[in-house]
Protein backbone atom coordinates (compact mmCIF):
# COMPACT_ATOMS: atom_id res chain seq x y z
CA UNK A 1 0.00 0.00 0.00
CA UNK A 2 2.59 2.43 0.96
CA UNK A 3 4.69 1.65 -2.44
CA UNK A 4 1.81 2.23 -4.42
CA UNK A 5 1.12 5.79 -2.60
CA UNK A 6 4.69 6.50 -3.19
CA UNK A 7 4.22 5.86 -6.91
CA UNK A 8 0.75 7.77 -7.10
CA UNK A 9 2.74 11.16 -5.12
CA UNK A 10 5.68 10.22 -7.32
CA UNK A 11 3.26 10.36 -10.39
CA UNK A 12 1.85 13.89 -9.27
CA UNK A 13 4.62 15.46 -8.99
CA UNK A 14 6.06 14.59 -12.32
CA UNK A 15 3.15 15.68 -13.98
CA UNK A 16 2.86 18.98 -11.81
CA UNK A 17 6.01 19.84 -12.84
CA UNK A 18 5.30 19.37 -16.44
CA UNK A 19 2.55 22.12 -16.72
CA UNK A 20 4.42 25.07 -15.97
CA UNK A 21 8.27 24.07 -17.28
CA UNK A 22 10.08 26.57 -19.66
CA UNK A 23 10.90 24.37 -22.97
CA UNK A 24 14.40 23.46 -23.60
CA UNK A 25 16.77 25.59 -24.83
CA UNK A 26 19.71 25.40 -27.75
CA UNK A 27 21.34 28.49 -26.76
CA UNK A 28 23.63 27.42 -24.00
CA UNK A 29 24.75 30.89 -23.06
CA UNK A 30 23.70 33.69 -21.10
CA UNK A 31 21.32 35.82 -23.11
CA UNK A 32 21.77 39.38 -22.03
CA UNK A 33 25.01 41.52 -20.26
CA UNK A 34 25.70 44.56 -18.76
CA UNK A 35 27.81 46.88 -19.65
CA UNK A 36 30.92 47.45 -17.93
CA UNK A 37 31.36 50.45 -15.24
CA UNK A 38 33.20 53.39 -16.67
CA UNK A 39 35.64 54.88 -14.45
CA UNK A 40 34.83 57.82 -12.97
CA UNK A 41 36.65 61.04 -14.14
CA UNK A 42 37.08 64.24 -12.57
CA UNK A 43 35.58 67.70 -13.61
CA UNK A 44 38.19 69.64 -15.18
CA UNK A 45 36.75 73.62 -14.06
CA UNK A 46 37.45 75.68 -16.24
CA UNK A 47 38.08 74.03 -19.06
CA UNK A 48 35.84 73.77 -22.18
CA UNK A 49 36.48 69.84 -22.66
CA UNK A 50 34.97 67.82 -20.12
CA UNK A 51 36.40 63.93 -19.73
CA UNK A 52 33.04 62.74 -18.03
CA UNK A 53 30.83 64.55 -20.82
CA UNK A 54 32.48 64.07 -23.38
CA UNK A 55 30.83 62.86 -26.69
CA UNK A 56 32.25 62.19 -30.22
CA UNK A 57 30.46 64.67 -32.94
CA UNK A 58 30.09 61.96 -35.39
CA UNK A 59 30.49 58.72 -33.66
CA UNK A 60 28.84 55.70 -34.86
CA UNK A 61 25.95 54.03 -32.93
CA UNK A 62 26.11 50.68 -33.86
CA UNK A 63 26.88 48.44 -31.05
CA UNK A 64 30.53 47.90 -30.50
CA UNK A 65 30.83 47.22 -26.22
CA UNK A 66 29.49 44.85 -23.83
CA UNK A 67 26.33 45.69 -23.07
CA UNK A 68 25.10 47.42 -26.59
CA UNK A 69 21.79 46.30 -28.23
CA UNK A 70 21.36 45.21 -31.86
CA UNK A 71 18.45 44.12 -33.84
CA UNK A 72 18.70 40.55 -35.41
CA UNK A 73 16.26 40.46 -38.52
CA UNK A 74 15.52 37.08 -38.75
CA UNK A 75 14.84 35.99 -42.64
CA UNK A 76 14.67 32.09 -42.40
CA UNK A 77 14.60 29.81 -45.57
CA UNK A 78 15.62 26.48 -46.03
CA UNK A 79 14.45 23.80 -48.32
CA UNK A 80 16.06 20.37 -48.95
CA UNK A 81 15.11 17.33 -50.79
CA UNK A 82 15.85 13.65 -51.44
CA UNK A 83 14.81 10.52 -53.48
CA UNK A 84 16.16 7.19 -53.61
CA UNK A 85 15.15 4.12 -55.47
CA UNK A 86 15.66 0.55 -55.75
CA UNK A 87 14.86 -2.92 -56.87
CA UNK A 88 15.85 -6.18 -57.16
CA UNK A 89 14.64 -9.82 -58.03
CA UNK A 90 15.93 -13.58 -57.63
CA UNK A 91 13.95 -16.49 -58.97
CA UNK A 92 15.06 -20.55 -58.22
CA UNK A 93 13.68 -23.79 -60.01
CA UNK A 94 14.30 -27.42 -59.04
CA UNK A 95 13.00 -30.00 -61.22
CA UNK A 96 14.17 -33.77 -60.22
CA UNK A 97 12.83 -37.41 -60.77
CA UNK A 98 13.40 -40.46 -59.74
CA UNK A 99 14.54 -42.48 -63.41
CA UNK A 100 14.13 -46.63 -63.55
CA UNK A 101 15.42 -48.12 -60.81
CA UNK A 102 17.29 -51.54 -62.07
CA UNK A 103 17.94 -54.28 -58.97
CA UNK A 104 16.48 -52.57 -55.62
CA UNK A 105 13.67 -52.56 -53.83
CA UNK A 106 12.72 -48.99 -54.84
CA UNK A 107 9.99 -50.05 -57.91
CA UNK A 108 7.35 -48.10 -55.84
CA UNK A 109 9.08 -44.81 -56.18
CA UNK A 110 10.11 -44.92 -59.89
CA UNK A 111 8.13 -42.51 -62.05
CA UNK A 112 8.19 -40.04 -58.97
CA UNK A 113 9.70 -36.20 -59.53
CA UNK A 114 9.61 -33.66 -57.74
CA UNK A 115 9.56 -29.89 -58.70
CA UNK A 116 9.53 -26.35 -57.03
CA UNK A 117 9.83 -22.78 -57.83
CA UNK A 118 11.01 -19.77 -55.91
CA UNK A 119 10.67 -16.42 -56.82
CA UNK A 120 11.39 -12.86 -54.87
CA UNK A 121 11.18 -9.46 -55.77
CA UNK A 122 10.67 -6.36 -53.90
CA UNK A 123 10.34 -2.57 -55.07
CA UNK A 124 11.83 0.45 -52.76
CA UNK A 125 11.19 3.78 -53.45
CA UNK A 126 11.59 6.83 -50.84
CA UNK A 127 11.35 10.67 -51.43
CA UNK A 128 11.79 13.22 -48.50
CA UNK A 129 11.05 17.13 -48.71
CA UNK A 130 11.63 19.23 -46.14
CA UNK A 131 10.77 23.08 -46.14
CA UNK A 132 10.86 26.19 -43.38
CA UNK A 133 10.43 29.22 -43.12
CA UNK A 134 11.37 31.47 -40.17
CA UNK A 135 11.24 35.47 -40.10
CA UNK A 136 10.80 38.41 -37.75
CA UNK A 137 13.04 40.34 -35.63
CA UNK A 138 14.73 40.01 -32.13
CA UNK A 139 16.78 42.56 -30.29
CA UNK A 140 20.06 41.01 -28.54
CA UNK A 141 23.11 42.16 -26.51
CA UNK A 142 26.43 42.04 -27.10
CA UNK A 143 27.90 39.56 -24.26
CA UNK A 144 31.46 39.56 -25.45
CA UNK A 145 33.52 41.49 -27.59
CA UNK A 146 36.64 39.34 -29.50
CA UNK A 147 40.27 39.56 -29.64
CA UNK A 148 38.94 40.12 -33.44
CA UNK A 149 36.28 42.83 -32.83
CA UNK A 150 33.85 40.61 -33.91
CA UNK A 151 30.73 40.86 -31.42
CA UNK A 152 29.15 37.63 -29.44
CA UNK A 153 25.54 38.36 -29.04
CA UNK A 154 22.64 36.70 -27.79
CA UNK A 155 18.96 37.45 -26.67
CA UNK A 156 15.72 35.80 -25.25
CA UNK A 157 12.05 37.48 -26.41
CA UNK A 158 9.17 35.89 -24.27
CA UNK A 159 5.23 36.18 -25.62
CA UNK A 160 2.61 35.42 -23.48
CA UNK A 161 -0.86 34.77 -24.09
CA UNK A 162 -3.77 33.00 -22.96
CA UNK A 163 -2.91 29.32 -22.77
CA UNK A 164 1.31 29.58 -22.69
CA UNK A 165 4.39 31.59 -23.47
CA UNK A 166 6.27 31.63 -26.81
CA UNK A 167 10.07 31.97 -26.37
CA UNK A 168 12.15 33.37 -28.99
CA UNK A 169 15.92 32.65 -28.69
CA UNK A 170 19.00 33.52 -30.69
CA UNK A 171 22.68 33.68 -30.23
CA UNK A 172 26.03 33.90 -32.64
CA UNK A 173 28.69 35.73 -33.48
CA UNK A 174 28.31 39.17 -35.38
CA UNK A 175 31.03 41.11 -37.53
CA UNK A 176 30.62 44.83 -36.94
CA UNK A 177 31.36 45.19 -40.64
CA UNK A 178 27.98 43.60 -41.68
CA UNK A 179 26.06 45.70 -39.21
CA UNK A 180 23.67 47.84 -41.33
CA UNK A 181 21.82 51.48 -40.51
CA UNK A 182 19.20 50.96 -37.92
CA UNK A 183 22.04 49.04 -36.41
CA UNK A 184 20.42 45.82 -37.45
CA UNK A 185 21.85 43.06 -39.04
CA UNK A 186 20.47 39.72 -41.10
CA UNK A 187 20.53 36.31 -39.71
CA UNK A 188 22.47 35.25 -42.63
CA UNK A 189 25.34 37.35 -41.33
CA UNK A 190 25.25 36.07 -37.90
CA UNK A 191 28.28 33.13 -37.45
CA UNK A 192 27.63 29.55 -35.22
CA UNK A 193 23.51 31.08 -35.44
CA UNK A 194 21.49 29.05 -32.77
CA UNK A 195 17.63 30.38 -33.90
CA UNK A 196 14.73 28.83 -32.05
CA UNK A 197 11.47 29.09 -31.75
CA UNK A 198 9.91 27.25 -28.84
CA UNK A 199 6.30 27.32 -26.82
CA UNK A 200 5.44 26.48 -23.20
CA UNK A 201 1.68 25.47 -24.63
CA UNK A 202 0.90 21.80 -24.27
CA UNK A 203 0.68 22.03 -28.53
CA UNK A 204 3.92 20.48 -28.94
CA UNK A 205 3.12 17.88 -25.98
CA UNK A 206 -0.04 16.30 -27.69
CA UNK A 207 2.24 14.62 -30.63
CA UNK A 208 4.45 12.92 -28.60
CA UNK A 209 3.51 9.74 -26.82
CA UNK A 210 3.68 9.43 -23.12
CA UNK A 211 5.72 7.49 -21.16
CA UNK A 212 3.58 4.73 -20.37
CA UNK A 213 2.73 4.12 -23.80
CA UNK A 214 5.97 4.11 -24.98
CA UNK A 215 6.96 1.50 -22.11
CA UNK A 216 4.14 -0.86 -23.33
CA UNK A 217 5.20 -0.82 -26.84
CA UNK A 218 8.45 -1.41 -26.31
CA UNK A 219 7.71 -4.81 -25.84
CA UNK A 220 4.49 -5.71 -27.17
CA UNK A 221 5.04 -5.54 -30.96
CA UNK A 222 1.75 -4.21 -33.41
Amino acid sequence: MNIARAIGIAGLLIGLAGCGTTPSSIVDQPTTARPKPLPAQTAGNGAIYQTNAYRPLFEDRRARQVGDILTIVINENTQAGKKAASNGSKTGAVDSSISAVAGLPLKTFQGIGVKADSSTQYDDKSALNSSNTFSGTITVTVTEVLPNGNLVVAGEKQVAFDKGTEYIRLSGVVQPDTILSGNTVSSAKVADARIEYRSSSKLDSAEVMNWLARFFLSFVPL
